[in-house]
């Protein structure tokens, strides 16, 4: 249910806030106004037309139903249901009002038990967020990748541009299980395979993440995988390691050692704003750091394609039969359930 008339009252109070002049000389405050400002607007507008067509498309849904027409009848209720898509997209959008949830992401995937199993598995899940990406016109950047030693991938890391893109996917954190026929297994047996994803919001201008300089471990290395000789032969590759909360990350994706240091450097002021917020949320129990063994039982997550196929979010116990379906990108009924249920 929309809380419309709350959402105007505080259109309102923002509009008086930012006619203040005290706050003009305060940038970064002014900025987080005017956005939610906008943010507000274009619900309210949408809202608006969706309503309107509502209205206008009942009308014509009675003066169809009084003259027998079956087949304005069908293209109206075809029409409606489309508005109703939009109105649940619209409601499930209201429901990202975290703090960091309008941002970009960073989504992160590291193979777990099972060997090549599991890296190939890491590949179909990137393959899978990426398909979604594309179907949110959404735009995306492999920001490191480790290629596995037989096929597939250790791990990636990829930068989600789109809004809300961090809303969206942030309870995608956990471990993900496939469950199938090897294609690697000469005896065509049924293998299980785990994956952990990590989520995380980019860290723009309007946040400052304090890190000093005394606190950091900057490794370089030769870069691995894609990107022809000239990558493979310099130590292009960058990993910084912040001493104080041991975290950890690595860029490979560029030839300049100075484009992978700030890139890496943009990850690590990310996951630091993460972990910030994270402590200030009163359900902490999916803290990042908190280190779980990638294997049964910690699953949050289920993609069985064989016996029978299904997947099953252990969290909502929503599930979808067209398993194909969602590694080709479509899981949006699973994000929109677990939205629905930490709300």
């Amino acid at each position: 249910m929309f809380e419309k008339k709350e959402m105007k009252d505080e259109f309102k109070t923002i509009e008086k806030e930012l006619l203040d002049e005290s706050i003009w000389n305060d940038h970064k405050k002014y900025s987080v106004l005017l956005k939610k400002k906008n943010s507000i607007k274009n619900f309210l507008d949408t809202l608006k037309v969706l309503e309107n067509q509502f209205l206008e498309k009942m009308e014509l849904l009675k003066l169809a139903d009084v003259e027998f027409d079956t087949e304005l009848l069908d293209e109206l209720n075809k029409e409606l249901n489309k508005i109703f898509n939009e109105l649940n997209l619209l409601q499930i959008e209201t429901l990202m009002n975290g703090k960091a949830d309008q941002k970009n992401s960073f989504l992160e995937i590291h193979s777990g038990a099972g060997g090549t199993e599991s890296q190939d598995w890491v590949e179909m899940m990137l393959r899978m967020y990426t398909r979604w990406c594309d179907l949110k016109k959404f735009s995306y950047e492999v920001v490191d990748q480790t290629d596995g030693e037989e096929a597939g991938l250790k791990s990636v890391t990829i930068k989600i541009k789109g809004e809300r893109s961090y809303g969206w996917l942030k309870n995608e954190t956990g471990v993900h299980r496939l469950v199938r026929i090897s294609p690697f297994d000469s005896q065509s047996r049924r293998h299980t395979s785990f994956a952990s994803v990590s989520c995380y919001p980019e860290v723009d201008n309007s946040i400052k993440v304090d890190i000093f300089e005394k606190d950091l471990r900057v490794d370089t290395f030769r870069a691995s995988g894609a990107g022809g000789q000239h990558v493979n032969k310099t130590d292009s590759a960058i990993r910084i390691t912040h001493l104080p909360s041991k975290i950890s990350v690595q860029c490979q994706s560029n030839r300049s050692q100075h484009r992978n240091k700030n890139i890496a450097m943009e990850m690590l002021k990310s996951k630091l704003y993460e972990l910030e917020l994270k402590k200030e949320e009163e359900e902490n129990k999916k803290n990042r750091e908190e280190k779980k063994e990638i294997a049964w039982g910690n699953q949050i997550r289920s993609y069985v394609m064989q016996p029978y196929q299904m997947v099953k979010d252990h969290r909502t116990n929503q599930e979808e039969s067209n398993v194909l379906a969602v590694l080709d990108g479509k899981i949006d009924n699973l994000l929109k359930s677990l939205l629905l249920r930490s709300n």
